[in-house]
């Protein structure tokens, strides 16, 4: 397998994890209480993001203050987003969530307005129009009525990690900033904030069957320790614009899943709307990186200036009544 093929395989590996892990919240959420899921999964993870740490043999294992000054407030936005994303995964389907929480895609150029050349152009509004069709139409199930609270969350979720995703760029751009480094602030952040509400519940968690394990442990080591290194791995050795649309495909594995192993299925007007969020989010990025990677433009060519001074250069052809040294020849 040649390198770029085993970049591409991580790069859909990691978009199929990231698909199945709302199948798996769903699974881990109907046996135990979503907060103790939360900080079961921050917890795991934290374990497994020092032991990694511990184990480098380069580089030193110390934390910076910028990767502290980032790793803290990044930390309350994640967990933000998992505990909004948790509960949306709860009380709605897997296929569902998946989707929804794809407008991310479309929703984060609205808020990050790093390196980009001035306002995004009409059709990425339109490609946004397109998703919020798609969401109305994944809402609706066999029929148009009032939306479920699981898409709701599932939509407050998505503008969450939108802003989570801004804040990143813009507390790591320019910073040397360790990618291990700052998840591990953000795990330690999440346990610390989940352990007080969770504690009361610590005696579920322990008594837990194996099968509820299994999904806790495939939450925080693949969705979330493995998932993370294997995409900065894999994005290091790709471009930007292959990585995000290989990553894009992920509302797709989580269609694909929660029909495949979840048992559910796809209504009429939510195949349509599964079809559209694809569509449109694909439209939208693509959009996007068009318009980020467009060159400013030029300014207006000024008046050329002589290299020593601040004066018009003399004109190549002396004017008339001149010598070619420009000086005024003498009459007799």
């Amino acid at each position: 397998m040649s390198d770029i093929r085993r970049t591409d395989a991580v790069l859909l590996l990691v978009a199929l994890v990231w698909g199945s892990s709302y199948l798996s919240a769903q699974t881990a959420t109907a046996a135990l209480p979503v907060l103790l899921v939360l900080f079961a999964r921050y917890a795991l993870s934290a374990l497994a993001c020092l032991g990694v740490v511990a184990a480098r043999q380069r580089g030193s294992r110390r934390w910076t203050r910028d990767e502290l000054r980032a790793g803290i407030p990044l930390g309350l936005t994640q967990a933000a987003v998992l505990i909004v994303e948790t509960y949306g995964v709860a009380h709605t389907s897997a296929a569902n969530a998946g989707l929804i929480i794809s407008l991310t895609i479309v929703l984060t150029p609205l808020l990050d307005r790093g390196g980009r050349r001035g306002p995004l152009p009409f059709s990425f509004f339109a490609a946004t129009g397109v998703c919020v069709l798609a969401v109305g139409l994944l809402m609706s199930g066999n029929g148009f009525h009032a939306p479920r609270l699981g898409d709701l969350l599932m939509l407050g979720a998505a503008l969450i990690r939108a802003v989570h995703v801004a804040l990143v760029g813009r507390f790591t751009n320019g910073r040397a900033i360790r990618p291990l480094h700052l998840t591990t602030v953000q795990t330690l952040v999440g346990t610390a904030l989940f352990l007080p509400v969770a504690a009361p519940d610590l005696p579920t968690l322990v008594r837990a069957d194996p099968a509820t394990w299994a999904q806790l442990v495939y939450l925080a080591l693949f969705c979330s320790v493995f998932a993370f290194l294997a995409q900065t791995w894999a994005v290091q050795r790709t471009s930007a614009s292959r990585a995000s649309l290989l990553l894009g495909t992920e509302p797709v594995w989580a269609v694909a899943v929660g029909i495949a192993l979840g048992g559910e299925h796809l209504a009429p007007l939510t195949g349509l709307g599964a079809a559209l969020m694809v569509a449109g989010t694909y439209w939208g990025q693509a959009v996007e990186r068009a318009h980020r990677s467009t060159p400013w433009p030029l300014p207006p060519p000024s008046h050329p200036l002589d290299k020593d001074s601040a004066c018009p250069t003399a004109p190549t052809t002396p004017p008339v009544g001149t010598t070619s040294a420009g000086t005024t020849p003498t009459t007799t």
